[in-house]
């Protein structure tokens, strides 16, 4: 089976639960600009990357590749920490360390240990799995922060808020986990179904992915309350 091409009219087709969802927003919350800009966001990076992907992956040079491995992780590491306000600054080269430096072990071992990507930047493995993995881990990271950020405001000591913060930034990944064959097919077991690929390779690829992606959620969101310590604790 092949994948079709989508014209502009059914993409259109595609936005209409959108539309509606952003109505609701208007009439429940008095405004939808926030989630407006959100949807308008979403469509402008989505059509953006995909012609500087078609860019790169002709490209195949690792300096190509390492740029947009920085730009990527850059910015998991900025979005990572929206929601707590002035602490940002301070925690900013926390976020982006423990993303970067666990995110990219990560990266490396499933590249080169588990897919055996020949070369190793090959764009096509590595973007996309990079992108799967600096997500995931941003959102973990950020689910963390604010959680921490939360109780210690309230006077709680750092090993509970610790544990509270790393507790409740693993629950999107711990249901995932409970869900995935169950509630969901994922995206990439799903796209590897619809081109052709035997369900039984998609499903050990899903298993990888899976894997990779909890692994690298608890092992930067540790380090990085780790790195949150305070210095009298």
């Amino acid at each position: 089976m092949n994948l079709y091409a989508i014209s502009n009219l059914q993409l259109a087709y595609a936005f209409m639960p959108a539309l509606l969802a952003l109505m609701v927003f208007y009439r429940w919350t008095a405004g939808a600009g926030n989630a407006s800009y959100a949807v308008g966001r979403m469509l402008l990076q989505l059509l953006l990357i995909g012609y500087a992907l078609a860019y790169i992956f002709e490209t195949e040079h690792p300096t190509v590749v390492l740029g947009v491995l920085t730009i990527m992780l850059a910015a998991a590491a900025w979005i990572s920490l929206n929601s707590i306000g002035k602490q940002r600054t301070a925690w900013l080269g926390k976020a982006a360390l423990a993303i970067g430096v666990v995110g990219m072990a990560v990266l490396i071992l499933v590249t080169q240990a588990v897919v055996d990507v020949d070369p190793w930047y090959e764009p096509n493995y590595v973007i996309p799995l990079a992108g799967m993995i600096f997500a995931n881990t941003m959102n973990a990271v950020s689910l963390a922060a604010e959680r921490f950020q939360a109780e210690t405001a309230q006077g709680i000591d750092y090993e509970s808020a610790r544990r509270k913060a790393f507790k409740a930034a693993m629950i999107p990944v711990v249901n995932s986990l409970f869900a995935v064959g169950l509630v969901s097919l994922p995206g990439m077991m799903t796209g590897q179904i619809l081109s052709g690929v035997s369900p039984l390779i998609a499903a050990r690829y899903q298993i990888v992915v899976m894997s990779m992606l909890f692994g690298a959620a608890g092992m930067s969101t540790a380090w990085f309350l780790m790195m949150l310590r305070p210095k009298s604790a």
